[in-house]
């Protein structure tokens, strides 16, 4: 009877002790499921905040590159402008233009700051109508006057003025959009060119 007591105790504990694990096992994984619920919602949440805030961050960059391009277009142009007004205002006639000794003058003073910074020879275009006034000059004085290689042609497009720059044509005296923003683009860091001009 004592042994049948004892195995019946036993029994007894051993079921108590398989149940409260089983309930031990059983609010364990209950709290594991819990857990991980709540950190995938809190992953979810913080996801979802730093989506908002890249795409926040995304558009004040595109606006700011958008107001940072008009206001340097402008800046752009109206240096420009003014500096088309400075050359107009010396060359106040078409006559000006059309003189072979006031080009002579302009060609020289360009042409020496070139040839002082750059080592390089210089090519110049000139308007067909004073070829015969020029072509001479530019072959003999200007050349030895600058003592670097002058080459000039002449068009029929330009009626009066030139164009002067570097014979490989990195630079030329010259208001087009395209020159003068290459120009300036010189001056600016890589990313800002980036950013103005898309290079």
């Amino acid at each position: 009877m004592q042994n049948k007591l004892q195995e019946l105790t036993e029994q007894l504990y051993n079921e108590g002790l398989a149940k409260g694990r089983e309930e031990g096992d059983r609010y364990l994984a209950e709290a594991r499921e819990k857990a991980a619920k709540m950190v995938e919602d809190a992953q979810s949440e913080a996801d979802a905040i730093l989506s908002r805030a890249e795409k926040e961050a995304a558009d004040l960059k595109a606006k700011a590159e958008a107001d940072i391009r008009m206001a340097s277009a402008q800046a752009l142009q109206a240096t420009r402008k003014d500096i088309e007004n400075l050359v107009v205002g010396r060359l106040s006639s078409q006559t000006a233009v059309s003189d072979p000794d006031f080009l002579k003058e302009i060609i020289l003073s360009v042409a020496k700051g070139f040839a002082s910074k750059e080592d390089t020879d210089i090519a110049l275009v000139l308007p067909e109508s004073l070829r015969a006034r020029l072509e001479p000059w530019v072959a003999s004085e200007l050349s030895g006057l600058l003592s670097v290689p002058v080459e000039a042609s002449f068009s029929k497009k330009i009626s009066g003025g030139f164009t002067i720059g570097p014979k490989d044509g990195g630079y030329f005296i010259s208001f087009t959009d395209r020159t003068f923003d290459e120009l300036i683009s010189e001056y600016l860091r890589p990313v800002t060119r980036k950013l103005l001009f898309g290079e």
